[in-house]
């Protein structure tokens, strides 16, 4: 651990990101949540994708994991996304996910001033990072979209990202795996259209990692 992070610690203690306990030992996520979050079965999300290969999710978009990501979202605190990557790491070494690359569904240039920061980004970081995978920016918003949140119907969001992402890497994906993160996965509307714009760039496979799910 670096000084600085020692530091840090010392007069921020860290907290648990679900229910706010205080951590210690290098904790990320304390052990009583640990045990009683509402995980994924077998982490796998089954929705009507045309372009993701496998979806992947940790936990149930529900109770504690709702409020926490709402925190990380809108209240400021990227910090969570290091609490998040631990459990990134168990979900993707249960499933044995390998990617060539790891991206994200990255929000529009007004949303990032807005925030601050890339929620999504941060969570391709860690997955990467565990993987040891390079994470590029291979994805950008051509406009700014309305909130996928305010829609009414998976329709509605299909709708509402069509044509949104553009493909900005520097060299075709020809033959790759690519592993595209985001934060929550409702409909799938978001990731299906990110990873047609990969398919078109090439990319053989492609599949999907969020870090919660909606069971409805």
């Amino acid at each position: 651990m670096k000084l600085i992070d020692m530091l840090l610690d010392l007069l921020y203690p860290p907290r648990c990101p679900f229910c706010h306990r205080f951590l210690d030992g290098g904790m990320r996520v304390c052990a009583r949540c640990e045990r009683s979050l509402p995980y994924m079965p077998a982490g796998r999300v089954d929705r009507a994708f045309k372009n993701v290969d496998e979806c992947f999710s940790v936990l149930r978009y529900e109770g504690d994991v709702r409020k926490s990501l709402h925190r990380y979202k809108f209240g400021g605190v990227s910090a969570y996304a290091g609490c998040y990557a631990k459990l990134f790491a168990e979900c993707i070494e249960d499933n044995a996910i390998y990617a060539d690359v790891v991206t994200w569904a990255p929000l529009s240039a007004h949303r990032l001033r807005e925030r601050g920061y890339d929620q999504a980004r941060l969570l391709a970081e860690g997955a990467a990072e565990y993987m040891e995978t390079p994470c590029l920016p291979l994805l950008k918003k051509r406009r700014h979209n309305a909130a996928q949140s305010g829609t009414k119907s998976a329709d509605e969001r299909r709708k509402n990202v069509r044509g949104v992402y553009a493909y900005v890497g520097n060299t075709p994906l020809d033959g790759m795996t690519v592993l595209l993160v985001d934060d929550i996965v409702t409909t799938g509307a978001t990731l299906d259209e990110c990873a047609g714009v990969l398919r078109k760039a090439g990319a053989a496979e492609i599949l999907a990692l969020t870090l919660a799910c909606t069971m409805d």
